[in-house]
């Protein structure tokens, strides 16, 4: 058997035969299935559970293996087949290869998995998973990415009839910042998002507009980003590298060809990496912002807004975390990484008052102009670090809650703002999370004072791993 660097004693001890035939036998987290082998465990990508293949080791640590199918014997019954052309070369929905109901069965368990394994507290039966309302078209923001040298897969390598132009505007391959491969139709986001993008690559590379180098971080173009609101909305965001008199007409171009866009912005962007909340963003036709709607509340999102990129599934979710709070009207409500304020606002009607917190300014001043544009006067927001504005002054101030929503980044919540919970006491707490795992850590340090009285899984994210849980915590 053929070895690398750093793999472990019991990697090299596996005859060179001996991982063929073998049959996948479950998913696990992040969208990885498992097969244990002569007590070891091995995680395996781009299979399904029931598939009977031949393994090769990409990665080798002490505990488990990685590895990757080499060839198929049989396939899984679970399998069906990918719609989209890109499938297992680009970096997302790489789980077009099994069904959806499926899907949704393995997000449930994985919920159930780590909420027991990780959480290590009681909890009451999960309830069924919520799937989204859509499957194809369902997200409101993509991002492409511009590069002078576009991977080439396998097929287009062996290919020796067709010359193929290198300058693409697409979507990394997985695990890989600097291989953009380039994308004909993605089935992601609604039209016209595709002929957007397909137009403004076929212009630059018509007008020998340089295409970015992601390496050394040269060239003219860099990234593109397309909103679609559920309004009829629609924003595009150009980023370059720098100034250069080729901008503005190909954002005429791009402006008159297609008359839906009713934000079309640019940033000038040369810093090592693609974020822009500190740069400056030029609004080049338009208004500077698009609307998203949600029972009859508008939301106004800007270029350097959050907004949940599953509109659809985001209401599901928002009247979850309602239903949850139990709200009748006489309830004081922190609402804690309350980002643009959508959950705040969407609650405040059944609430007595709604204090959120973000650390984001931008996002506290977009929470504060939703609540003005939806006459809503019962909410105010804060920004700064939550484990810094959440102390016992800020408590005093504003009184203690009868509700906490928190909907906290992948990361979880800070040991800090656990423990001001843990202080606070609210009788109820409403906890969103888009990171199972994180929740769970939470969750057993919340054990303490609270316990799990309903989960929820909600799937926003079709034809991936990911999965949103809410969870309804209450004083013990």
């Amino acid at each position: 058997m053929r070895t690398f660097a750093g793999v472990s004693k019991a990697a090299k001890k596996i005859p060179a035969d001996a991982l063929r035939n073998i049959e996948i036998q479950d998913m696990v987290a992040e969208g990885k299935c498992i097969v244990r082998h002569d007590n070891l465990v091995i995680f395996v990508t781009q299979v399904a559970p029931g598939d009977v293949v031949d393994l090769r080791i990409t990665r080798s640590k002490k505990n488990f293996l990685e590895a990757v199918p080499t060839h198929f014997h049989k396939y899984s019954e679970l399998r069906v087949t990918p719609f989209c052309e890109h499938f297992g070369v680009c970096g997302g929905c790489k789980w077009q290869h099994i069904g959806y109901n499926t899907q949704l069965q393995y997000k449930q368990q994985q919920v159930e998995d780590t909420l027991q394994r990780i959480g290590k507290v009681a909890i009451p039966p999960v309830a069924p998973i919520m799937g989204s309302p859509a499957q194809t078209y369902y997200r409101n923001k993509l991002e492409y990415t511009f590069s002078f040298m576009g991977w080439l897969t396998e097929a287009q390598i062996q290919d020796e009839t067709t010359e193929y132009d290198r300058r693409v505007l697409g979507f990394h391959t997985p695990a890989r910042f600097d291989k953009i491969i380039d994308v004909n139709h993605c089935w992601l986001q609604p039209d016209p998002s595709n002929q957007i993008r397909l137009a403004i690559r076929d212009y630059a590379r018509e007008n020998e507009l340089r295409f970015g180098n992601i390496i050394k971080q040269t060239g003219l173009l860099r990234n593109l980003i397309i909103r679609t609101a559920n309004t009829g909305d629609l924003m595009v965001i150009l980023q370059c590298y720098r100034q250069h008199q080729a901008i503005e007409p190909l954002l005429d171009y791009i402006y008159e060809r297609f008359p839906q866009i009713t934000s079309l912005n640019y940033v000038l962007n040369d810093k090592g990496n693609e974020t822009f909340h500190d740069l400056e963003v030029v609004c080049y036709k338009g208004e500077p912002y698009i609307h998203e709607e949600m029972e009859g509340l508008r939301f106004r999102v800007g270029p350097k807004s959050f907004y949940q990129t599953n509109s659809e599934g985001a209401y599901n979710l928002y009247k979850i975390t309602r239903d949850f709070a139990q709200l009748t009207g006489n309830e004081l409500v922190y609402d804690l990484y309350t980002g643009a304020g959508t959950i705040a606002n969407f609650v405040a009607r059944q609430a007595k008052h709604v204090v959120g917190v973000e650390y984001v300014e931008q996002a506290v001043a977009d929470a504060r102009i939703n609540s003005a544009i939806n006459d809503v006067t019962n909410t105010e927001f804060y920004a700064g670090d939550m484990k810094d504005v959440l102390n016992a002054d800020f408590i005093a101030q504003h009184g203690r809650p009868d509700v906490v929503i928190t909907d906290p980044p992948r990361a979880g919540m800070h040991v800090d703002v656990v423990a001001r919970l843990l202080e606070m006491r609210a009788p109820r707490i409403v906890y969103v999370s888009c990171n199972p795992a994180t929740q769970a850590r939470d969750l057993e340090l919340l054990d303490e004072a609270y316990q799990v009285v309903k989960v929820q899984p909600v799937d926003m994210f079709p034809h991936t791993h990911h999965v949103e849980n809410v969870v309804l915590l209450e004083l013990k």
